[in-house]
């Protein structure tokens, strides 16, 4: 198993790198064989107002699936402590939805709310003043049934992936009064691209929040 330490901020001094190797191999000792690679950012923000200033993150890439937990506290050690158990209980998680998906009937159905939207229309996309972080991800085709489970996964609030059925770029979200939605994008002459000009996911339908919380 491949664990990488980033930082931000701070010197990654060899206590803090044994620390590390330690409490977060030993949280994944048990998925082993479903963990291919564990990255670990460590950072504390410069803002003294800030009283949870030490944050730890770990991204855990597990069969083309991402795993993520983040944990900030007063102590670096701490928020070590606190996201090594909260990505263990990711990772089984994760463990019982795949054992599930061989066991389970087909699950509840309930609707996702499918947004077509222009999110820029006239206006020329603008960058931040600064940039303070970037990322780079593989980006497989997947069904939004797989976006899903991978929105659980990762522990955001919105999940961007391409979607299988449309080779588009779609945004899934939570929303904020319950339910999910989705964004995808809307051509020039103001058809989804789905066929016949109509929206590619007339009725979407995916499995209750509650079971996927399991």
């Amino acid at each position: 198993m491949k664990l990488v330490i980033h930082s931000k901020n701070i010197e990654i001094t060899d206590a803090i790198r044994e620390y590390v190797h330690q409490k977060i191999e030993k949280s994944v000792s048990h998925f082993q064989s479903i963990t291919n690679e564990v990255d670990v950012h460590l950072s504390v923000a410069r803002n003294p107002r800030i009283s949870t200033r030490q944050a730890a993150e770990v991204t855990i890439y597990a069969n083309g699936s991402v795993i993520r937990a983040e944990e900030s506290s007063e102590s670096l050690y701490a928020s070590i402590d606190l996201v090594a158990d909260k990505i263990a209980r990711q990772l089984r998680k994760y463990k019982e939805r795949r054992q599930d998906k061989k066991t389970q009937s087909p699950p509840t159905e309930v609707v996702v709310a499918s947004v077509v939207t222009d999110l820029i229309g006239d206006r020329t996309p603008e960058l931040p003043n600064e940039v303070v972080r970037t990322k780079y991800f593989s980006m497989p085709p997947m069904t939004l049934a797989e976006a899903l489970e991978q929105l659980q996964l990762v522990g955001h609030d919105f999940y961007m992936f391409r979607n299988s059925e449309t080779g588009e770029i779609n945004v899934l979200y939570e929303r904020n009064h319950g339910g999910y939605g989705l964004i995808h994008p809307r051509n020039s002459n103001g058809h989804t691209n789905g066929k016949n000009g109509k929206s590619a996911h007339p009725n979407i339908v995916m499995p209750e929040k509650s079971h996927l919380n399991k």
